[in-house]
């Protein structure tokens, strides 16, 4: 159910993060869209599979490539009110890392329940 605001109507954003942190545009661009979104009220979520589960691992260091390391960013989302944050555990497993190895408290889904997740989204948007 749709709620109003003072701006509209309030839609559900989900934002599917597939990439690692590095070597493309794509996961800052990413994180700088979630922060867009969430400053006008949008009821925002991110989802991370396949190789994006990297964005959110502890400890990266970028010293050795020209990539700024922005993975620190994440912690400021719950100032945000982006609190949805969702890894699909079996993306984790094959690369060999679990929920302690991640920067954030996150939500693991399963892969058969990532299509139910993003089939209660009013908008999808994926890097």
């Amino acid at each position: 159910m749709e709620e109003e605001y003072a701006g509209g109507v309030e839609k559900k954003f989900i934002y599917i993060n597939r990439r690692a942190p590095h070597g493309t545009v794509y996961a800052l661009e990413s994180l700088e869209t979630v922060l867009i979104g969430a400053a006008f009220d949008q009821d925002v979520s991110m989802l991370f599979i396949d190789d994006g589960v990297y964005q959110l691992k502890k400890d990266q260091s970028t010293d050795s490539i020209e990539f700024k390391n922005f993975s620190k960013a994440f912690r400021a989302l719950e100032m945000y009110d982006v609190e949805k944050l969702f890894v699909e555990a079996e993306s984790l497993q094959e690369r060999g890392l679990s929920e302690d190895d991640l920067l954030v408290d996150v939500e693991l889904v399963k892969r058969g329940e990532v299509k139910d997740l993003i089939d209660q989204q009013d908008v999808v948007l994926s890097f």
